[in-house]
C-alpha cells in the first residue's frame, strides 16, 4: 500500500518514521504542516486543514491508507482558542474521511469525564469536559460518520524520546530543582508512543481489516507521582554519575494550580484491541526502560 502518516514531527510521527522501514511491503509518505531543517527522511508539507490540498496530495500519490498522527494536543491553549482546537481535532479529520483512502486515527481518553473508577471500554459513555477532549470526540464522530470503516486508537498519556512529554520535564526538573510537587489523585497508565505505533502497523497488516475504536495504552496503572518517582528510580539506576537527588511530593490536583480540569480515572481497557490485534502489551514501567535507555 501506500501510507501517509500526517503529523510525521509529533511524537507518534516520529516513532512511525522510525517503524516504517521495517515494512517495505509499503510506500510511506510522511507530512507535516513544517518541514524542519535536521529532518532524516522526506517530509512533505501538506496542511490537512484544507481538504484540497489534502484530497490532490491523496490523489497525485494513490494514498491507500492515511496514518493520522496530527493533533492539537495543547490542553490548556485549547481551553483559550477551542476554534484552533477544532480545526486540527475534528474539521480536518473529517477532511481525511472524505479523501478516498481508509484511515487510522489516534484520538484520546479525554473523551471520557475521568470520573469514573474501572477502566473504561470503547462502549462506555463519552462526557468530554474539555475543549480538547471535545473536539476530539467530534473529530471521532465525523470520521465514522463519513468513513464508518475507519479505525480509531484511543490513547493516553503518550511520551517518547521526541518532542515534549512529562518523561523529559521530570528529567529536565529534577536535575534543576530540590523538590517537585507531582498529583497523585489522578490515575492513568503511561504509554510509549513506540508501543502505540507498533499496535497501529498490527492494525495495518492485520489479514482483515477491522474497521472501530479501539483502546490501547501499555498495560499496569499508576499516578502521576509514581511515574515521576520511576521516571527517577531508573535514571538513577542507569546514571551512576548523574544521579537526580530531587524530592517528590504527593500533592493533591487541588493544590495544583492548572486552568484546565484533568481526569482523575482515565484507565483504558484493552481486551479489545488485544485480541482483535493479537497483542502482547507491555508493562509500562518495561516500556519506560525502553525509552530511557534509548534516550541515554
Amino acid at each position: 500500500m501506500n501510507i501517509l502518516v500526517t503529523g510525521a514531527n509529533g511524537q507518534l510521527g516520529n516513532e512511525m518514521r522510525l517503524l516504517a522501514p521495517r515494512f517495505s511491503e509499503h510506500t510511506f509518505f510522511f507530512s507535516d504542516l513544517f518541514v524542519p531543517d535536521n529532518a532524516t527522511v522526506t517530509i512533505h508539507p501538506l496542511d490537512i486543514t484544507s481538504r484540497d490540498a489534502l484530497c490532490n496530495f491523496v490523489a497525485d500519490n494513490h494514498i491507500n491508507l492515511i496514518i493520522n498522527c496530527a493533533a492539537y494536543t495543547n490542553v490548556d491553549r485549547a481551553e483559550q482558542d477551542e476554534p484552533a482546537a477544532r480545526r486540527i481535532n475534528a474539521l480536518a479529520v473529517e477532511n481525511l474521511a472524505l479523501s478516498g483512502a481508509r484511515v487510522i486515527h489516534i484520538s484520546t481518553d479525554y473523551v471520557f469525564s475521568g470520573d469514573g473508577c474501572h477502566p473504561c471500554r470503547e462502549s462506555d459513555p463519552v462526557a468530554p469536559r474539555t475543549a480538547y477532549g471535545r473536539t476530539k470526540l467530534e473529530g471521532e464522530r465525523l470520521l465514522l460518520n463519513a468513513a464508518p470503516d475507519s479505525v480509531i486508537f484511543r490513547t493516553a498519556w503518550l511520551y517518547s524520546s521526541f518532542g515534549n512529554n512529562f518523561v523529559k520535564t521530570m528529567l529536565r526538573l529534577g536535575a534543576e530543582r530540590q523538590q517537585l510537587n507531582v498529583v497523585y489523585d489522578q490515575v492513568g497508565t503511561p504509554t510509549y508512543a513506540a508501543d502505540l505505533a507498533a499496535a497501529v502497523m498490527a492494525a495495518v497488516q492485520s489479514p482483515e481489516w477491522h474497521p472501530g475504536i479501539y483502546h490501547f495504552t501499555d498495560e499496569g496503572v499508576c499516578s502521576w507521582y509514581d511515574f515521576a518517582l520511576e521516571i527517577f528510580r531508573q535514571h538513577n539506576a542507569m546514571s551512576a554519575n548523574d544521579q537526580i537527588t530531587c524530592r517528590v511530593l504527593p500533592v493533591l490536583s487541588s493544590e495544583y494550580a492548572s486552568p484546565t480540569p484533568r481526569p482523575h480515572y482515565s484507565v483504558l481497557d484493552k481486551a479489545l484491541v488485544r485480541k482483535t490485534f493479537n497483542l502482547t502489551i507491555p508493562h509500562w514501567t518495561d516500556s519506560l526502560t525502553r525509552c530511557l535507555e534509548l534516550m541515554k
